[in-house]
């Protein structure tokens, strides 16, 4: 069992950041204790009376487990008491009423409970494990959190990825620390004091120098650390697969493109708007296009399996974790590669990956984002399907890269040639350039 003296100075850094600010941010690199260095301040703050309950708001699978292993794995909290107040909502009843020191609810379930609780809220300190969770600031958990924050002495919200679509995403995040102190009391007054818009009022891009201010801002309240800087990380290496269309199916692409419209071996198919057609073309690049809204799908190439196929024979010595997009595309994997396992709830499909039994292990993104360590299966990674996520785009990577990793990591993109795949890497590339400003930024400021 660990030990207060296994953790690290920059986790004791964090730990006294949140005992002296009450309600921070601490946006952290994978792998660097988000968890640890929270229960820690969270067990002092206890001890001391300056709290009394705390809530964990995290995604479904961490609140069920992850926060309860953290303490069991740590002599220091290991006399804290975890309630998992997740399930049916008997059960989450049930797991509120029991006498415990940390309450961890999944994120769906904060409206829930709000509204459960009322004027009654009782949790005088809350960890939003995974802020960038509540970055949309129309959604009903903002709002629903946003209620009972005043009632909340302190708040801390953990995150690596504070801004995985540009800094609009910051506005509610910080909101929760500061009730609108730092970047104003409303959204609207957020983008009128720091973006400007586009002709149609969509489109929002920085002002001049609203970057820099905005950092300087939130400077005070935001912790940030990077793994680079702490861990010893393996190399990445990442790489482009250039995947070629035949003449006529990417004539096929064009026209559907221009046209909204396709008949696919007497399969019509149909873009509605313009959000259903970055799909349909991503769904056309992957190879096969759902025909309607149950299901029903009609294949178009196996361009990607094909070039998928001859990176796995050209690497057969290595375990592939693999990244998919649609339903399609894991039916389509699953029949070109019989052998392959898709990850699942089920713990023991993690441990084989873990100890080298699985050659290729098929994984949605959302489903392996938080939590997860996978690098002691392999070392190769291929996207077979990209999306628009910056968050998951990143805490997928971090399954292989990430401390403990003793290859370097190859991270493998299958982007079909002058197709939506191209636009989606440009658009993660320029997303990520965005929050690394702010993230450096930040550690400058601390520094």
């Amino acid at each position: 069992m660990l030990t207060l003296d296994n953790m690290h100075d920059y986790q004791n850094r964090a730990v006294q950041f949140i005992k002296d600010e009450k309600r921070c941010a601490l946006f952290l690199d994978l792998g660097l204790g988000k968890t640890v260095s929270s229960l820690t301040a969270a067990s002092d703050l206890l001890d001391g009376l300056a709290v009394n309950k705390v809530l964990v708001i995290a995604p479904l699978r961490v609140a069920n487990s992850v926060w309860a292993q953290e303490c069991e794995n740590w002599n220091h909290l290991s006399h804290l008491r975890v309630s998992v107040c997740t399930g049916a909502e008997k059960k989450r009843i049930a797991s509120l009423q029991s006498n415990a020191d940390i309450y961890t609810i999944n994120r769906e379930n904060i409206t829930w409970l709000v509204q459960h609780y009322g004027k009654k809220w009782p949790f005088d300190c809350v960890i939003i494990d995974e802020s960038s969770s509540f970055k949309n600031a129309s959604s009903k958990r903002f709002k629903s959190l946003k209620k009972v924050a005043p009632l909340t002495s302190h708040m801390i919200l953990l995150t690596g990825t504070p801004s995985p679509n540009g800094l609009l995403d910051l506005w509610p995040q910080i909101h929760l620390v500061d009730f609108g102190e730092r970047l104003g009391r409303t959204m609207t007054s957020y983008k009128q004091r720091f973006f400007e818009t586009d002709f149609m009022g969509y489109k929002f891009t920085p002002k001049e120098g609203s970057e820099k201010k905005i950092q300087n801002l939130i400077s005070d309240k935001c912790l940030s650390m990077s793994a680079a800087d702490y861990l010893q990380m393996p190399d990445r290496i990442d790489i482009i697969e250039r995947v070629n269309l035949s003449p006529s199916i990417l004539k096929q692409y064009q026209d559907f493109e221009r046209s909204l419209f396709a008949e696919i071996d007497g399969e019509e198919i149909e873009a509605l708007s313009a959000a259903s057609l970055a799909n349909k073309l991503l769904q056309y690049c992957n190879g096969a296009n759902y025909t309607d809204d149950k299901g029903n799908w009609v294949e178009i190439h196996n361009a990607k399996i094909d070039a998928l196929k001859e990176i796995v024979s050209d690497n057969e010595n290595e375990n592939i974790l693999l990244a998919y997009n649609y339903k399609t595309d894991l039916e389509r994997l699953q029949k070109a590669f019989p052998d392959a396992v898709v990850l699942d709830k089920d713990q023991s499909t993690i441990d084989r990956w873990n100890k080298g039994e699985i050659k290729m292990l098929l994984a949605h993104p959302a489903s392996a984002g938080h939590g997860l360590n996978l690098q002691k299966g392999g070392s190769m990674l291929i996207w077979f399907g990209l999306n628009w996520s910056l968050e998951l785009y990143q805490q997928f990577n971090g399954r292989l890269h990430r401390q403990g990793q003793d290859k370097p990591v190859r991270v493998v993109h299958l982007v079909v040639d002058g197709c939506m795949d191209e636009r989606v890497m440009s658009v993660l590339s320029d997303k990520d350039a965005v929050q690394s400003d702010l993230l450096k930024s930040l550690t400058l400021a601390q520094s």
